[in-house]
């Protein structure tokens, strides 16, 4: 049985390019979670969390900065996904659960669409239209449906 992937997709754009570039990263550090072999999982959990550490980061300083009305919400969000990061690293590094591990990051590739979606893509708008007094304009490749 292979590892599950998760790959970084067009629908994932929000329009926003430096939060696009985080959550492109976040992609690759989830990704790099769901592949690991047990003897790499320590090294690829450490990466993740700083990764999100950064990324969570970054977006609470955008909302803060720029008083962005829903903040409190999407904030709370991020704290509750790097508290879960965090004790799952723990674990992980008490008792080696390498299964628990990738149990988080197939939750986490599960909770980025929805995130996206309705969160990010709200600060995206904002940011954007503070800088630019329009709406993020996103381009997306047309991508080919593989036959199941």
């Amino acid at each position: 049985m292979s590892n599950p992937q998760f790959s970084w997709e067009d629908r994932y754009l929000l329009g926003y390019a430096p939060m696009d570039h985080i959550h492109e990263e976040f992609v690759i550090r989830v990704d790099a979670v769901l592949r690991a072999e047990d003897f790499e999982m320590v090294e690829a959990m450490k990466q993740l969390r700083a990764h999100l550490e950064a990324h969570f980061q970054q977006e609470d300083r955008w909302m803060k900065e720029t008083d962005f009305p829903p903040k409190g919400c999407h904030m709370e969000e991020h704290a509750k996904v790097l508290d879960s990061v965090m004790q799952v690293q723990q674990l992980l590094e008490a008792e080696q659960t390498y299964a628990l591990c990738r149990n988080l990051a197939l939750a986490l590739k599960d909770w980025f669409p929805g995130h996206a979606d309705y969160l990010d893509s709200a600060l995206a708008a904002w940011m954007v239209k503070r800088a630019h007094s329009g709406k993020p304009l996103v381009f997306k490749r047309k991508m080919k449906q593989e036959n199941l």
